[in-house]
């Protein structure tokens, strides 16, 4: 017997294109007005900032995204209680698309601001547009429906650094791989684009980049438009891991003006992990990508604001408002901190290492280096939980998995699951009491040596692809001066101080410091970066949350 056919309600293009009924139609009607609308007008287009929200009332519009052959249409609005708009709307970022009246009609229009305040106090209208904008998002980058084409190799490390960037941060791009693209590959040449020069990037049809920074291409994408650099802050966030996320989340659910600054893309470490099993509620595990994109989704949508492609140079601490000053020398003033800039892996010291980071050295498995290491060798260096979730994913798709731990057991450093995940797949091999001394190759590694230190052997392999998951260092270098740290410089906080730390860091206050603070009276530590941390996702995503209560506390003192 044929199985019955799925509801609509249940149907993902219904879920995606949903039609509101003449009731919420009605309740949005006193946050907007009725804009009479002609054929042929054009109501937004790709690059706007501040784009208004439409529902269809009569008439109808394409939705088309322009390319260099001219556009390619990706949803026609034609039925009354059509409406329009994907992630932009929420994150208030440069919009992806054209908007066309096809028929003209009647739209109901509402400004971004409204919008919000409909998705904050509506929970039908909040879960049925919230839905909607996540899955065009989803379907926009699985078409490669993006304002920007990036032309690259999988063999050049700037084309792995852009493409990681984008993905990670949910920009959908077109991809063009001038490795098997000799078209691409023969106009790159007409106009005298050397090897150096890729990545060559077209931003928004217009803007031509030849091997853009992260930094460049965020700023032609508009990524970071709409921050006040004028605007006293309630919270600024650090870091945007998992902790830095949940702070953003409690703060702007609660009505705090929070801002997040990241310096890659959201996610942190865990960001990077393939899969994690042992969080709470999710039985069957979720990629930290997945984690990253629904904690920012969340976070967008009570108002949070975010900026990415910028790292803090240091933290101006004599007076308060505090002031974070950025690498561009950008100062953004507020009333508190929530630190959440992490850990990042320790590098091994081998030569040539830096050599071929991104050209067979990698310090995160996703999707993008599990294409490139499809069907080969590769080793996994590290015994952490991390390590070990890298292992496991990538013995998915190459030939085999060499994992070299420099301990002689992993039971004391990663999770017993993933310990016997390890153990049971023939495609990985363990080897204990083992580390890399040296790795070979010209422009891409070609072969790793590794010493087995309990026979004192060395032995060389063909091997082209390295991921380096040993130990973790803080990033606090920017807060010198400013905060007490410990031996290894992670930041001390709350009953963490000792007598003699406490009299270094000459606490102000008569109360004494809240649990998460720092030696700096409403600067808050949280996640990898404190000391005495518990490396698990869900212990950072709590202190995330605890510390926002703390600062409520502070701000009203």
């Amino acid at each position: 017997m044929a199985a019955p056919p799925i509801p609509s309600s249940l149907d993902a293009a219904t879920q995606t294109f949903p039609i509101l009924t003449q009731a919420q139609i009605d309740r949005l009607r006193p946050h907007g007005k009725v804009r009479k609308v002609k054929a042929g007008e054009i109501l937004f287009e790709p690059g706007d900032l501040n784009v208004p929200f439409f529902v269809v009332l009569s008439g109808s519009m394409d939705i088309v995204q322009p390319d260099l052959k001219g556009e390619r249409l990706i949803v026609t609005h034609d039925v009354t209680g059509h409406f329009t708009g994907e992630l932009t709307m929420i994150s208030g970022r440069r919009t992806l698309v054209r908007g066309r009246v096809v028929t003209e009609g009647e739209f109901l229009e509402l400004s971004p601001d409204e919008l919000r305040s409909v998705i904050a106090k509506d929970a039908e209208l909040s879960d049925i547009l919230m839905r909607a904008f996540i899955l065009r998002r989803l379907a926009l980058i699985s078409k490669g429906y993006g304002n920007l084409i990036l032309m690259g190799s999988r063999h050049s490390a700037p084309t792995l650094r852009l493409r990681e960037f984008l993905i990670r941060n949910g920009q959908p791009y077109t991809y063009v791989d001038l490795d098997t693209d000799q078209a691409s590959q023969e106009l790159l040449d007409r106009f005298h684009v050397t090897v150096d020069e890729i990545p060559v990037v077209i931003c928004s049809s217009r803007n031509v980049m030849r091997n853009p920074t992260v930094q460049e291409l965020a700023d032609c994408l508009g990524f970071n438009a709409t921050v006040d650099e004028s605007q006293v802050h309630d919270v600024i966030v650090v870091g945007a891991g998992p902790s830095g996320l949940a702070a953003a989340v409690y703060a702007a659910s609660e009505g705090l003006d929070v801002l997040v600054i990241e310096t890659a893309a959201p996610g942190g470490q865990a960001g990077s992990s393939s899969k994690i099993e042992n969080y709470l509620g999710f039985p069957t595990g979720v990629s930290g990508q997945e984690l990253a994109n629904r904690a920012t989704t969340q976070a967008l949508k009570f108002g949070a604001k975010m900026m990415v492609a910028h790292s803090v140079a240091r933290l101006d601490c004599d007076k308060r408002p505090y002031k974070v000053v950025l690498d561009d020398g950008t100062a953004l003033a507020t009333r508190s901190i929530v630190i959440s800039s992490g850990a990042q892996y320790n590098k091994p010291k081998i030569a040539n290492l830096a050599k071929f980071e991104g050209q067979g050295v990698y310090y995160g498995a996703t999707y993008i280096e599990s294409q490139v290491c499809d069907g080969e060798d590769v080793i996994v260096v590290g015994g952490g939980n991390s390590a070990g979730q890298a292992a496991v994913y990538m013995s998915q798709s190459a030939n085999k998995v060499y994992m070299l731990v420099r301990a002689g057991e992993l039971s004391s450093t990663m999770s017993r699951y993933l310990i016997q995940r390890i153990e049971e797949n023939p495609a990985i091999e363990l080897h204990y009491r083992t580390e890399i001394v040296g790795m070979d190759g010209d422009t891409h590694l070609e072969s790793v040596s590794w010493k087995d230190n309990a026979t004192g052997g060395t032995s060389k392999h063909p091997i082209r692809h390295v991921f380096v998951m040993t130990g973790a260092s803080p990033r606090t270098d920017w807060l010198a001066g400013c905060l007490a740290l410990d031996g290894k410089g992670f930041i001390l906080t709350g009953r963490d101080f000792s007598e003699e730390a406490a009299q270094k860091s000459a606490w102000p206050l008569a109360r004494p410091p809240f649990m998460l603070e720092t030696s700096l009276p409403g600067v808050f530590a949280v996640g990898d970066v404190r000391s005495g941390n518990v490396k698990r996702v869900a212990s950072a995503v709590g202190e995330g949350s605890a510390a926002i209560n703390m600062i409520h506390q502070v701000l009203h003192e």
